[in-house]
């Protein structure tokens, strides 16, 4: 069984974007029309479509949700979106606007208690986004350590029942450098919830090297794709195909 490939999409005040290791002031404007780019990325065979309100992760307000809402209703593959989810409001948002699985990044760290709340209501719809700098994890859009060991976690929301663990080096993202395979199959090691790599992707071998990481019997869910499939690194039929998809 293949690794699946996880297109993404980030969202700043309405146009899609990409930041270097999520510095805002570090941003390339990739499009102007982020439902044709989900559009493009569903015509090409992607399995899921990875959606980061970078606006909600910053500030808490949700000014792409329509835009979210616009995606969904544009693509007959399931979307994950995350970025400012703090409450069970703002999950539940995004679960109307036609979300198939919700990202809890900052409030995951910060209140485990709603994640575990989150699970028991919309049970198999919620993920939690851990974002780290080695093992310490960062939240407020990347603006502050957490002081939080990243194995930790792991090992605590697996007791939450979360659908998913994506897994982002800071580090690499959007550097185009190559995955942290050694933060990932730590990551295997402890846990045995479905996992999504994020960051560092920038080429066809990096989901290769993706797509052959085992640790503990187990291997990665998916693997998120963002810059390297914008400046035409691969295509999106090409990651899939790369993934074993």
């Amino acid at each position: 069984m293949g690794v699946d490939l996880y297109p993404a999409i980030d969202l700043r005040g309405g146009r899609c974007v990409r930041l270097h290791q999520g510095d805002f002031a570090a941003e390339t404007v990739y499009g102007d029309d982020p439902v044709a780019v989900a559009r493009g990325f569903a015509a090409e065979g992607a399995p899921w479509i990875h959606v980061v309100d970078l606006d909600a992760a910053r500030t808490g307000d949700p000014v792409n949700r329509e835009v979210i809402a616009g995606i969904c209703a544009a693509v007959d593959v399931p979307v994950e979106c995350g970025g400012g989810v703090r409450d069970r409001a703002a999950a539940a948002a995004l679960l109307d606007r036609g979300v198939t699985r919700v990202v809890v990044g900052t409030a995951a760290v910060e209140q485990p208690d709603l994640v575990d709340e989150l699970c028991r209501t919309h049970a198999g719809r919620i993920a939690v986004g851990l974002d780290a700098r080695g093992r310490d994890v960062a939240v407020r859009g990347w603006q502050a350590g957490s002081g939080v060991d990243l194995l930790d976690l792991a090992v605590r929301f697996a007791a939450s029942g979360v659908a998913a663990l994506i897994v982002t080096e800071i580090g690499r993202d959007g550097t185009m450098l190559g995955p942290d395979l050694e933060q990932l199959g730590a990551v295997l090691e402890v846990t045995d919830l479905p996992l999504v790599a994020s960051g560092g992707v920038g080429d066809l071998d990096d989901l290769r090297a993706l797509a052959g990481l085992e640790r503990a019997g187990r291997r990665l869910a998916g693997a998120i794709a963002g810059r390297a499939i914008y400046e035409g690194r691969f295509t999106v039929a090409e990651g899939v195909a790369a993934l074993g998809g």
